[in-house]
């Protein structure tokens, strides 16, 4: 038996993709002067008392591990947060568990309920790793395709008639990454009647609910009777927080779900980092006011939609919510994925083309992550606005 054979490498992780955000990024960091908008990573820093608590835990040798779940006082404190928002109590050491980012607690959460041959049913465009993880555990992703002439609107019509007595799991992203699109109350109200009449459970990541615009907000499907016992709740400190690098989410679920991923998580990571835990009790306490993180992306929300809509060719729809556009280049005449590449290397903007988030049907679209302070928006726009006269040339 040669190496080969020895170190061949599972299925499971061969039919993971290599994210086309990613290679994008990748390739835009090899070039100068690039302006990137492909990553949902703020550049703005995390309030300074949360960053304080964070460089405090370290100074004061609070560096070792926590429980698995994650501190009690943490946890305490989101469910109190999640309370707030749901008007359902939640059990903070049974109900609760921090995770390594939200991904993690993502992750976590579909290893722990799916089986080969199960089906999740994911409405697009959608985050790509959703896909990816579902597949490499041997489930079968089933995509219910929203339209841009309905403003990317999931429809439980259309949720409907996708799902088959192999129905494990639907996953609810609201706000969207990468549309911003918001599920109304009322989609998620005939949602939750689908999930106890046809017996599958929900994922509802509502990592991007701080982040809603224009006085607005996203409701949770949890908060539904009859949905707590059925549901998972994704969350974290990420967006909210502007907290990216600290690692810290969790998720929130029925007791026996929670009790088998903590065990999942204690031979995976043991715990999510102490100092970002400590970070995220601050985060939390009271003191914080992370309205400033909402209001500049709302700012720079303004300046993109209007800027984007100035530029002959291009059209973005009004923006709800995240801090991603998902921007129609049809008028081009570019597919997407040449689109980026082009406009990459000719006037140094990336992006990430649509069909990385759902497929053909997204030929026409790119997304832009509008994490970059407005003069580097504005330098943005000023190049997209070049490219788009060279084609017409």
């Amino acid at each position: 038996m040669n190496l080969s054979d020895i170190m061949k490498i599972a299925e499971r992780v061969e039919c993971v993709q290599p994210s086309p955000p990613r290679a994008v990024f990748d390739l835009a960091s090899t070039l100068d002067d690039v302006v990137d908008l492909t990553l949902g990573d703020p550049d703005l820093p995390p309030p300074h008392n949360v960053r304080e608590a964070a460089c405090r835990a370290i100074m004061e040798g609070r560096t070792r591990y926590s429980a698995n779940a994650g501190l009690k006082e943490l946890r305490r404190l989101i469910a109190a947060d999640a309370e707030k928002k749901l008007g359902i109590p939640i059990d903070p050491e049974q109900e609760v568990i921090v995770t390594v980012g939200a991904m993690e607690a993502s992750f976590l959460s579909l290893y722990t309920l799916l089986k080969p041959g199960d089906e999740v049913v994911i409405h697009a465009p959608f985050w790509i790793n959703y896909a990816q993880v579902v597949r490499s555990l041997g489930a079968v992703p089933v995509f219910v395709y929203t339209r841009p002439e309905e403003d990317f609107q999931l429809t439980s019509e259309a949720l409907e008639a996708v799902l088959t007595p192999r129905t494990r799991l639907v996953i609810l992203n609201s706000p969207n990454n990468p549309t911003g699109a918001i599920i109304p109350a009322e989609t998620l109200k005939k949602i939750a009647r689908l999930a106890q009449e046809r017996n599958f459970a929900i994922l509802s990541d509502e990592i991007y609910e701080s982040l809603v615009y224009d006085g607005k907000s996203a409701d949770s499907i949890l908060s539904l009777p009859g949905m707590k016992e059925r549901s998972i709740l994704i969350n974290g400190m990420s967006k909210r927080f502007a907290m990216t690098g600290y690692r810290l989410g969790w998720a929130i679920a029925p007791a026996p779900l929670i009790a088998q991923m903590t065990k999942m998580q204690e031979n995976i990571v043991a715990c999510a980092p102490l100092p970002a835990q400590y970070a995220g009790i601050e985060a939390l306490s009271g003191n914080t006011d992370s309205n400033f993180i909402r209001e500049e992306f709302q700012h720079r929300r303004d300046v993109l939609y209007k800027g984007i809509n100035a530029i002959p060719g291009l059209v973005c729809k009004p923006i709800p919510a995240t801090f991603y556009a998902m921007v129609d280049i049809s008028g081009s005449g570019l597919e997407a994925e040449e689109f980026v590449y082009r406009m990459l290397r000719e006037v140094k903007v990336a992006t990430v083309f649509g069909p990385a988030y759902g497929g053909e049907d997204y030929k026409d679209f790119i997304r832009i992550a509008f994490t970059m302070k407005e003069e580097r928006l504005s330098t943005a726009l000023e190049r997209m606005a070049k490219f788009m006269e060279n084609i017409r040339k």
